[in-house]
């Protein structure tokens, strides 16, 4: 069983930076595309950024254009979400997902077949 687990969420003053991790156990990460959502309260969970098995293809929604980065490290297991110049309206509940497709999509979370239990973002003075 595939498991996922985020990390690097906080507090940040808005125009600051957050990096979030996604710790992936149970199988080896190269057999999986990831993708990072998130989920403000009253809003519907939407797709950030996400990159497919290879890393060679990345998506971004407008959101994130130009402020936030994503990359993998299969060896570590790892991805990251690196969140620069945050905005109140960043705020939300950031998941790390999983699909065994080849490439990542970022229109449906039920394309993605595994979750983490999510790491809250809150961008405040």
């Amino acid at each position: 069983q595939l498991q996922l687990v985020e990390s690097g969420g906080g507090l940040v003053q808005p125009g600051g930076s957050l990096r979030l991790s996604c710790a992936v156990s149970g199988f080896s990460l190269s057999y999986y595309s990831i993708g990072w959502f998130r989920q403000a309260p009253g809003k519907e969970r939407e797709g950030v950024l996400c990159i497919s098995r290879s890393g060679g293809s990345v998506k971004y929604a407008d959101s994130g254009k130009g402020r936030f980065t994503i990359s993998r490290d299969n060896a570590k297991n790892t991805v990251a979400l690196q969140m620069n110049s945050l905005k109140p309206e960043d705020t939300a509940v950031y998941y790390c997902a999983a699909t065994s497709t080849w490439l990542c999509t970022l229109g449906r979370s039920s394309d993605y077949d595994y979750w983490g239990q999510g790491t809250q973002v809150t961008v405040s003075s």
